[in-house]
């Protein structure tokens, strides 16, 4: 039975832990046991801080507290954990005079709002890299018509036919750049929006890659069947989640040496789900959905880990870094949101879309 002082506790929506001097465990309620998963009876008399990775500051701060007897608040705590996501708190810490303990803390998880500043942020960037990609679009479109004609009026004037093979070299190049620029500029095309199902869009998207990857891939199907239909352009929609998975499909394949674990057989996830109470660019929406494109592949280099939706950023020699670029376009075109988290071995592509 808990002790009276903690017993109001327990109706908090608010995480409470309390501490003994050596940072042990005393009490959590069920909102810190949901918070960090974790069971009361398994946690009590343990070292608090053994859930995080990399908290010596905190504990220093907390060892602190008690000694001085004074309390402290921190808007944005980053506790790190193993196997898992990071926790990003509110926490406020208050020393008490207690026999049973001498810490008691408010944390309340703050995700809601770093997404939202996320998103912001993300949209900000976007906007600036899409008035560049025009501005470059149209300023080397130009030239190019130039070359390309030049070149075939030389290749007429050439009196040995071995030395076309030159000005066939500057008109597939020139060809190959104006096809570079067209993509550039046409996601300026707006969605024609209709009532679709995604579970039709993604058995394209999967027909597709297993044409284009008969050996080696095999792509899971983890559907919610009860979803609704969503409001969006299909095509737009299809590139969306081809892109993202034949990305997966191509590192996957690139290094089968190198992922034992796979087998020779990499997997791609493709999971709906419905998601409730969300806010996408400040607007709150009571349903929405989300689809994420899982692999187990060898994972987003670390070095672009943070700009992989940045044109011209690629982690694929040959790759013109803007399949992830046009795929943020048409999500935004969809009012949604497109995120990314990737580790050695599980790369998770997240879009969550409103539903009407």
């Amino acid at each position: 039975m808990l002790a009276p002082s903690y017993a109001g506790l327990d109706l908090l929506a608010t995480a409470v832990v309390t501490l003994d001097g050596r940072l042990s465990v005393q009490y959590l309620n069920p909102a810190a046991e949901a918070l960090f998963d974790v069971g009361q009876k398994s946690i009590l008399g343990q070292p608090f801080l053994d859930l995080f990775t990399d908290a010596g500051e905190f504990e220093a701060k907390l060892r602190q507290s008690i000694g001085s007897g004074w309390g402290f608040a921190e808007q944005e705590r980053i506790l790190g954990r193993a196997g898992l996501e990071p926790l990003a708190l509110n926490c406020i810490v208050t020393p008490v005079d207690n026999g049973s303990f001498q810490l008691i803390m408010e944390l309340r998880p703050i995700e809601q709002q770093l997404r939202i500043e996320r998103e912001e942020q993300q949209l900000n960037q976007h906007l600036a890299n899409r008035e560049l990609i025009r501005n470059l679009a149209h300023e080397i479109k130009n030239p190019l018509g130039g070359l390309r004609g030049s070149a075939q009026l030389l290749e007429r004037e050439l009196d040995r036919p071995e030395l076309r093979e030159y000005t066939q070299v500057i008109i597939k190049e020139a060809d190959r750049l104006q096809s570079l620029m067209d993509r550039m500029l046409t996601p300026h095309r707006p969605p024609h929006i209709g009532p679709l199902n995604i579970h039709e869009v993604c058995e394209r998207v999967r027909s597709l890659i297993l044409a284009e990857f008969p050996n080696g891939i095999r792509i899971r199907r983890n559907y919610d069947t009860s979803l609704p239909e969503i409001q969006g352009d299909r095509e737009q929609l299809i590139q969306v989640i081809l892109n993202i998975a034949r990305n997966a499909a191509q590192a996957i394949a690139a290094q089968p040496a190198t992922w034992p674990q796979l087998s020779g057989s990499g997997v791609i996830e493709l999971r709906t789900r419905v998601v409730r109470q969300v806010t996408l660019a400040r607007k709150r929406y009571r349903l929405a959905l989300e689809l994420q494109v899982i692999d187990d592949g060898p994972g987003i280099p670390p070095e672009i880990r943070d700009r992989v939706f940045y044109p011209l950023v690629s982690g694929r020699e040959g790759g013109t870094g803007l399949g992830l670029t046009l795929a943020q376009t048409f999500v935004q075109h969809h009012h949604g949101v497109i995120e990314a988290e990737s580790q050695p071995g599980r790369t998770c592509f997240r879009i969550v879309l409103p539903f009407p």
